[in-house]
């Protein structure tokens, strides 16, 4: 048995699929059984936990081969993390009383960035996970190219994208959540007990100006990237609902300035199949669903 934390969102949903397709049984980790219904319906277990809650995930994880963890999405976090702490106190304490065979925890490039900034909550994760008396693997994924679901619409109505990538001629390495969910549902089954680092981007990486080009041949219109100035960027979060944007501000700035990067020889970097082109594709064939 697997069990998939995060199954209801695009990575989490992509290492499901993977594992299905491969005739492994799979357990859901959600927060309700009507968010679970789906994945009944593929043939998953459904186990309701909470990521707060120590005992609900011991239920979860108990009997499982394998665990996938991750950390919800969250743009607007407190300092210090407090919400990511108590998350990770339950997910490591409920991992050290089942002691599955393997963990694959998804983290990100710039993990060990020295600079604070929102990606550092997935370093305090790894920091605590690391110390686990099972076989643990942490994929360092590059930036989601689903983040450009925002854009479609905007293109599409506009022609234009907002970048908070910048300059616009700046190659982002940048990965699909499907070739995400392909490698961790790979690494869940491998029999090796090892704790190791797995740094994943896609072919090769990609310019917002890039994104762009790709958008207009896509939509049969031309779309421009334009840059969206880093002196209004607070204001902008505030006005869709941050209170602390400072930390969103600095991964942005990490990206942008290079000091959010992968570790090591990047020759040893593993690379995804799945191209921009592609995945902006099967996000416009989706909101035509």
């Amino acid at each position: 048995m697997f069990s998939v934390l995060g199954i209801t969102g695009k990575v989490g949903g992509a290492v499901a699929r993977s594992l299905l397709a491969t005739g492994q049984p799979v357990r859901a980790i959600v927060r309700s059984q009507e968010k679970g219904s789906a994945w009944a319906e593929r043939g998953c277990e459904v186990c309701v936990a909470d990521m707060d809650d120590q005992k609900s995930l011991v239920t979860a994880f108990h009997g499982s081969r394998g665990v996938f963890v991750m950390l919800p999405s969250n743009f607007d976090q407190a300092d210090g993390f407090p919400e990511t702490v108590r998350m990770v106190t339950s997910i490591r304490r409920a991992l050290e009383e089942t002691l599955p065979q393997r963990v694959v925890c998804l983290s990100t490039i710039g993990a060990r960035a020295t600079q604070s900034n929102l990606l550092s909550k997935l370093g305090i994760m790894e920091r605590s996970l690391i110390a686990l008396p099972v076989s643990v693997t942490f994929l360092r994924a590059a930036w989601f190219m689903e983040n450009a679901a925002r854009d479609i619409q905007t293109a599409m109505t506009t022609g234009t994208i907002a970048s908070f990538l910048q300059p616009l001629d700046k190659p982002v390495p940048m990965v699909s959540t499907e070739d995400i969910g392909q490698v961790a549902a790979e690494l869940l089954q491998q029999d090796d007990a090892i704790q190791r680092v797995v740094q994943l981007e896609g072919p090769q990486r990609v310019t917002p100006t890039e994104i762009a080009i790709a958008l207009g041949k896509l939509l049969a219109r031309p779309v421009r990237a334009e840059v969206v100035p880093r002196q209004t960027w607070a204001d902008l979060f505030r006005s869709q609902g941050a209170s602390n944007p400072e930390p969103r501000i600095r991964m942005l700035d990490g990206f942008n300035e290079g000091w959010i990067e992968f570790d090591g020889d990047k020759s040893a970097i593993r690379k995804g199949s799945i191209t921009i082109d592609r995945a902006l594709e099967r996000l416009i064939q989706r909101m035509s669903q």
